[in-house]
């Protein structure tokens, strides 16, 4: 990683500099996927001061910039690590615009395309992988992840149930397994979704994992066996797969849904800021071109739609809700929209610490735990917070590996450490549930 940038910044000269740089910038990259992101990098600032903060926010929202962290550009302000996707046509610009203006950065991906290339195979390059031989340490297509599903419900069908609860905007069924042991007694549940954000390859890796080691260890664990006899687990390996196809063959760095708007050429709606939950405020956009789009209208995406109506209809016996995002390492509780103190939240903060303690005895990650809004940011809109509104009493949003080293292209090679990791907090979070605590 390399460091640029004076130790302090005079913040006078900004707006001048500032201007004078989008003028000397045309937005844009190649649409080419082969070669797409050679020589972008991406650079990590943290704002100082509200100056730099509204310099930054300025710019990124001028070029367009691929945010990769915070989620939204209104999110920037002083003390924000903030993690930025430049192409290459602007990187020169932008960094001697930065050192000029004495904002410290940093260099954390010089160049994407090689990282890209070097962490997981590309699509064109992928040779075929067999189900027989499925394997769990690569990252796999939508048509390969639905395939899978579809072997497992022939193949499992005593500990496994596959459903679809409605189509995606672009038609696509929207899978989900059903695991556990069949019992006419009632069963409490608990719902898992990972792919809410398109780029976050991760998210479906660790849903298909959690599966593959609950059918694996079912009879030799005997934490494992009373969780699946006690409860059923609904998991939603991909919940974005329009967005998440689109990752695979068009933008690796794709977030939204890929839902069309009438009066702009931007497409997508951010499924995570599209829930009947404090809709469109704080931490969500109102412009179709933004990542963090809230849509036209609460529950406007399909796929956010079948959720909520799934979540809503079964309500009763969903004890808890857990979605899986990259990247950060943290496990979050609501809420998310505002600083507040949720009723039950010695119960939820106890489950969070023993989780993130299993998790940390695996390889010493540390993750950080807490109220969303103060662990991470504002916003509003989630799926979250909108499971806890609507009578879900354990709802947590993991952000898995990494903290920026390589973001979204987290390697195949990390799949492993990560996934057996979060197994031990999940499976914490879920003993936690079977005890007596409302």
């Amino acid at each position: 990683m390399k460091f640029f940038g004076k130790p302090r910044s005079q913040t006078a000269a900004f707006l001048p500099l500032c201007l004078l740089f989008l003028r000397s910038l045309s937005p844009g990259h190649s649409h080419l996927y082969s070669n797409r992101y050679a020589g972008d990098n991406v650079i990590r600032l943290t704002p100082n001061t509200e100056e730099e903060a509204f310099v930054l926010k300025k710019i990124c929202h001028q070029l367009k910039v691929d945010l990769w962290q915070p989620g939204g550009v209104s999110q920037i302000s002083q003390g924000t690590v903030t993690d930025i996707h430049v192409p290459h046509n602007g990187s020169r610009a932008l960094l001697t615009f930065l050192q000029e203006a004495n904002i410290q950065y940093k260099i954390l991906i010089e160049d994407l395309q090689k990282v890209l290339e070097k962490g997981s195979s590309l699509p064109a390059w992928r040779s075929r992988r067999s189900l027989s031989g499925y394997n769990y340490e690569v990252y796999h297509s939508l048509e390969e992840i639905q395939n899978w599903m579809h072997h497992l419900n022939k193949t499992h069908s005593g500990l496994i149930h596959m459903f679809s609860i409605g189509k995606s905007y672009e038609g696509r069924s929207l899978y989900v397994l059903k695991l556990g042991r069949r019992s006419r007694a009632y069963k409490r549940a608990v719902w898992m979704d990972c792919g809410i954000h398109a780029r976050e390859w991760i998210g479906p890796a660790f849903c298909q994992w959690f599966v593959k080691e609950a059918l694996l260890t079912y009879r030799s664990d005997p934490t494992m066996r009373k969780t699946l006899n006690h409860l059923y687990f609904y998991i939603m390996p991909v919940f974005n797969v329009d967005g998440y196809h689109f990752s695979w063959t068009n933008d690796r760095f794709w977030r939204k849904t890929r839902s069309r708007n009438s009066r702009f050429r931007c497409r997508g709606v951010d499924a995570n800021r599209n829930w009947r939950v404090k809709w469109c405020d704080e931490g969500a956009s109102m412009h179709p071109c933004d990542d963090t789009y809230c849509g036209p209208f609460p529950e406007s995406e399909p796929e956010v739609k079948a959720v909520a109506n799934f979540l809503r209809k079964h309500r009763k016996h969903i004890t808890a809700y857990l979605s899986f995002h990259a990247y950060a390492q943290m496990l979050l509780y609501p809420y998310s929209y505002k600083y507040a103190t949720i009723p039950n939240f010695s119960c939820v903060e106890s489950a969070a610490y023993k989780a993130v303690n299993a998790l940390r005895s695996v390889h010493g990650v540390q993750y950080r735990y807490g109220p969303a809004s103060s662990t991470l940011y504002v916003s509003s809109g989630s799926s979250m917070d909108w499971a806890y509104k609507n009578g879900i009493p354990y709802t947590f949003a993991f952000e898995l590996r990494d903290t920026g080293h390589f973001g979204f292209l987290l390697p195949e090679t990390l799949i492993k450490p990560t996934c057996t990791e979060t197994m031990l907090a999940v499976k914490n979070i879920t003993m936690h549930l079977l005890k007596k605590c409302p």
